[in-house]
């Protein structure tokens, strides 16, 4: 059989699997190879971590995607040094994701301007590359949501869509006051996540205080 033969049945083979990172990159891999001159073994290994890099990067895109994230945030660009307040030691233990097989919760509590949500989003990010489902949005919006969804008489429905992901991330609790109806939507989901899945929750600490009296978030672990 000629190269060229051998070469398409290969292609399509790699296609058939699913293999399209390989698939694309063949001829390079091929001539690179001639050049190197690598084992067998080798030369398989460089092709299956290609492709193998290929998907990861390929699902961490997707899962950003669907986390709604507002902005791009990581923890290499937040700036400990201007918060020294901020215990960076646990920032990078929750970085680890160990808190989300555990199915804990988290407090980000502080005055404004400290970086919370920058320090949700990049643990939101992290949680996203180690392989968990994600989804970040506003408390205004998280209410808002829930309320339009009991008033349509799909409730029960909207809270799955929030209970399903890992790790769901609600930024700016302490933005807005907290009526009963809302408090009691809002405990609802928390109470469904509870042991199951983790929540992270970003407050605001002076206008925690002042609109949110009665209100405690007893399921949330108070890590800052």
């Amino acid at each position: 059989m000629s190269r060229e033969l051998v070469h398409a049945r290969v292609v399509e083979s790699l296609s058939r699997l699913r293999m399209r990172s390989i698939a694309e990159r063949l001829d390079a891999l091929l001539s690179e190879a001639a050049r190197t001159e690598p084992t067998y073994l080798d030369f398989l290994d460089k092709m299956l971590c290609e492709e193998i890099g290929s998907k990861q990067r390929k699902r961490v895109a997707m899962g950003i995607q669907i986390a709604h994230f507002p902005a791009i945030k990581t923890l290499e660009d937040f700036d400990f040094k201007f918060q020294p307040s901020i215990d960076q030691k646990l920032v990078r233990e929750l970085a680890t994701g160990r808190f989300i097989a555990e199915a804990e919760n988290v407090l980000v509590f502080g005055p404004p301007g400290v970086g919370k949500t920058h320090l949700a989003i990049a643990l939101g990010r992290a949680a996203v590359e180690a392989g968990h489902s994600v989804l970040f949005t506003s408390a205004t919006a998280l209410l808002a949501a829930l309320s339009k969804a009991e008033a349509e008489g799909q409730l029960a429905e909207k809270l799955l869509l929030y209970t399903k992901p890992k790790l769901l991330v609600v930024d700016e609790l302490g933005y807005l006051p907290f009526e009963r109806q809302s408090a009691h939507l809002f405990f609802q989901l928390v109470a469904r996540r509870y042991e199951k899945s983790s929540t992270m929750i970003t407050i605001n600490q002076a206008q925690y205080s002042e609109s949110h009296r009665g209100f405690e978030p007893h399921s949330a672990d108070r890590r800052r």
